[in-house]
């Protein structure tokens, strides 16, 4: 696994517009963006002693969470993702799953999972059945990504995040979603061994806050 730096400052729209403009004008947008953004639907993963939860919300040094993940609702490319922290350091580990095996995973059929030659794959297997991990909480938000070459950076500007009731919805692209953090807009900055000049200028904002804030803790205020 890479670790690397990230920073999350929560902020206000009228510095998200001044972001936005000041951004364009220095980093690229990312490729994959539609428009200046994408939607993200995540789901995560937890026990039934909320051990992702409470680790988030107690500030453990050392975690970590499981998520499904896709882009823009597109269900023909499904991610396995395992993001780790320690140290106040990052990585995110990821592989590739199908429709099928997203279905039966959210079913609580985990029988193809052990003769899986993805890593990921088999490590969940092995913490459903050692810790109990299940589908808890399935996020939705918007956001817009900016990347810069040197430090191998990327600044995101997430909002309009919501949750669905149901997690067996994460395939459902029409699936009713509620508003868990109204007027809440996070920037998250993340990069390898250094972080440019140019991009620490363009994110000193007068009202900035350092922020702790957590989709996945932000979704459970409904269970």
């Amino acid at each position: 696994m890479k670790f690397r730096h990230e920073v999350k400052i929560d902020i206000n729209y009228s510095e998200l517009l001044e972001l936005r403009m000041r951004l364009s004008l220095a980093l690229k947008r990312d490729s994959h963006a539609i428009d200046g953004k994408y939607e993200i639907r995540s789901l995560y993963f937890d026990n039934g002693d909320d051990k992702a939860l409470l680790e988030k919300v107690n500030g453990v040094n050392k975690r970590e969470k499981f998520r499904l993940r896709l882009y823009n609702y597109d269900t023909s490319f499904i991610l396995l993702e395992k993001k780790s922290k320690i140290n106040g350091l990052c990585a995110k580990e990821s592989a590739v799953i199908s429709q099928e095996e997203t279905k039966k995973l959210i079913k609580g059929d985990y029988t193809w999972m052990l003769d899986s030659e993805r890593e990921l794959v088999k490590e969940l297997y092995s913490k459903i059945k050692a810790q109990g991990l299940r589908p808890k909480a399935l996020v939705d938000y918007t956001r817009e990504p900016f990347v810069y070459g040197p430090g191998n950076v990327r600044v995101t500007m997430d909002y309009n995040i919501r949750t669905s009731l149901r997690c067996e919805d994460f395939l459902n692209a029409e699936a009713p979603t509620v508003p868990v953090a109204l007027n809440t807009y996070i920037l998250e900055v993340k990069w390898d061994e250094y972080l440019p000049d140019i991009v620490k200028d363009i994110v000193q904002l007068k009202r900035q806050r350092t922020g702790a804030f957590s989709k996945y803790a932000a979704s459970r205020i409904y269970g």
